[in-house]
């Protein structure tokens, strides 16, 4: 089967740091399902494992943890699906990538494909939405069902990936979302997605916060270096409040003001369940469940921003080249195959 993958760790615009490779079908067991990827989503934890290091694969390491297909097999223990079903998918971090024609993936992490979109369209949510999903109503453990209705929550970073669903499920949720975004492209993008207020995050925090009446927010996502914004949003959480985190910080967090405030601050990373094979690991097939009839419904849309065709490895250095900048909008996808 044809695949993209790598042997060394180097900088993107080396032409071997992805490469084009065939590697052998593999075949489904347990609970696994063998699904013929038609469409990747490409994210930063992409980039983050390629990245240069000193290290060798004996054998083509294959990236990608965003995919939609179709089930061309399963393994004996499969309980939820059957061939010819259209699947989309985050994936298992521990175990070979969606850059590939056919992957096996464990079904109970696997949700079934929304009806009203494309294959493009649908590989643009998953890892996204589980992210975002978990973030807000499992680690901040804010009500889907609106309980949290009114209450306020800034989201830092909102025009990426992860912001961009992020978005739509805090208005679902009947949050008044503050989203912060840097350039006219970046803060229209957020506008259209129902973000209630943008704000700039290369600008000090309080005084736009305080421009809006507000002297806290109840909640905080930070979906953008924690480093650099750490102390702000530690001032601008509200006693009592809770921040949560999906980006690693590279130097110590001070924690005298939180706690002064009783505050908690927590991680989310979506690879958790699957990682670990935690007891709960099917609450990820039903979230993407729960995210299809949302999409089917009209009350999310597909934050895919820029669809590139064949999968190959000279399109998917270009847009992790393009990821690297840390400017990208929305979610790019790759589609089909040579």
């Amino acid at each position: 089967m044809k695949a993209v993958g790598l042997t060394r760790y180097l900088p993107i615009d080396n032409p071997e740091s992805l490469m084009d490779v065939e590697l052998e079908k593999p075949e489904p067991g347990g609970r696994d399902l063998l699904v013929a990827v038609k469409a990747i989503g490409v994210n930063p934890v992409d980039t983050k494992v390629r990245a240069p290091k000193d290290q060798v694969e004996p054998e083509p390491k294959v990236l990608g943890w965003d995919a939609a297909g179709i089930v061309e097999a399963v393994g004996p223990e499969v309980e939820l699906f059957q061939p010819g079903d259209e699947v989309y998918y985050a994936g298992d971090i521990t175990r070979p990538g969606c850059n590939s024609e056919f992957q096996l993936i464990d079904e109970r992490i696997v949700g079934s494909k929304p009806k009203s979109l494309d294959f493009a369209q649908a590989a643009a949510i998953p890892l996204t939405s589980i992210t975002a999903y978990e973030a807000f109503f499992a680690r901040l453990e804010l009500d889907a069902e609106g309980t949290n209705r009114g209450e306020t929550l800034l989201m830092i970073g909102g025009a990426g990936g992860v912001g961009s669903i992020g978005i739509q499920l805090a208005k679902l949720a009947g949050l008044t979302v503050i989203a912060t975004a840097s350039r006219p492209e970046s803060t229209e993008w957020v506008k259209q997605l129902g973000a209630d207020h943008v704000i700039n995050h290369y600008e000090p925090l309080r005084p736009q916060i305080e421009a809006l009446g507000l002297k806290y927010v109840d909640s905080i996502a930070l979906f953008n270096n924690t480093d650099q914004h750490w102390e702000g949003v530690v001032d601008l959480i509200r006693p009592q409040g809770k921040i949560v985190s999906i980006v690693e910080n590279q130097k110590p967090l001070a924690q005298t003001m939180m706690k002064t405030k009783s505050a908690t601050f927590v991680w989310e990373f979506m690879f958790t369940r699957s990682m670990f094979q935690t007891p709960d690991m099917i609450q990820q097939h039903r979230l993407l469940n729960r995210v299809s009839k949302w999409i089917d419904g009209g009350q999310l849309r597909s934050t895919a921003n820029e669809v590139l065709s064949p999968i190959n490895a000279a399109n998917l250095r270009a847009v992790h080249q393009k990821l690297e900048t840390g400017r990208s909008i929305g979610k790019i996808v790759l589609q089909g195959w040579d």
